[in-house]
């Protein structure tokens, strides 16, 4: 069973225009880059050739990843069933209990994870262990330095 990866509607078209640009700009760009090195001579010593190859090694492998996301996704809609509870696209806001530290985070997909930008993945502990809570909530999450208690301060869509 292939993975699912859940993306934003955002998240979806960027990976898409992404797709669309290697195959057209991109793939065309490094061809040429081959084509060039190629006409130096001696392949055996040609380092153009050798960096040209290692490029075009890259742009394949970056597309097979693309095309395992764009062939499994599931794109995340904004519900409005009326519940206050955190799930996908949630925006929390959280009180680090041991150090006073407010933080807000959205819940994403893992493919559009980025904790430095505040966006956490539903997939990490952290994410697991918000999912389905409310504001006022606390939860403990197991963390490679020993458990962090939170408190869940506000939820909003």
């Amino acid at each position: 069973m292939a993975k699912e990866y859940r993306l934003s509607p955002e998240r979806l078209k960027e990976l898409q225009d992404e797709m669309s640009y290697l195959k057209t700009v991109r793939e065309k760009e490094v061809a040429e880059l081959i084509k060039e090195a190629r006409s130096f001579g001696d392949l055996s010593e040609n380092s153009e050739y050798d960096e040209a190859k290692n490029e075009q090694g890259k742009l394949y492998s970056r597309m097979a990843e693309l095309d395992e996301i764009l062939s499994n996704y599931v794109v995340i809609e904004e519900e409005e069933d009326g519940g206050d509870y955190i799930r996908m696209g949630s925006s929390v806001t959280v009180l680090d209990k041991e150090f006073g530290e407010e933080e807000t985070y959205k819940i994403v997909g893992s493919q559009e994870a980025d904790p430095m930008k505040g966006t956490i993945s539903e997939d990490s502990p952290f994410g697991k262990a918000l999912l389905g809570k409310n504001a006022g909530d606390e939860i403990t999450v197991d963390a490679p330095a020993g458990p962090v208690e939170y408190k869940i301060l506000k939820v909003e869509r």
